[in-house]
């Protein structure tokens, strides 16, 4: 899914692991509008430019790191 300028992202979801994270957004209408894997100094980039959200983090055994 490409990420446009056409909606505003109300929640990402995110699935972390030691190297990598995959990030879920969907908007108003709980249609799913991006999905990116991006490296941990890519992920501090990509927040940086965002409008204020809702963020949900997976928990898993990998988390703790």
């Amino acid at each position: 899914m490409k990420e446009t300028m056409m909606y505003r992202l109300v929640r990402i979801g995110m699935d972390t692991s030691k190297k990598v994270f995959h990030i879920h957004g969907i908007d108003a209408e709980k249609r799913g509008v991006l999905s990116r894997r991006l490296s941990r100094h890519q992920m501090i980039g990509f927040f940086e430019k965002r409008l204020p959200t809702m963020i949900s983090i997976e928990a898993c055994g990998a988390s703790h790191h």
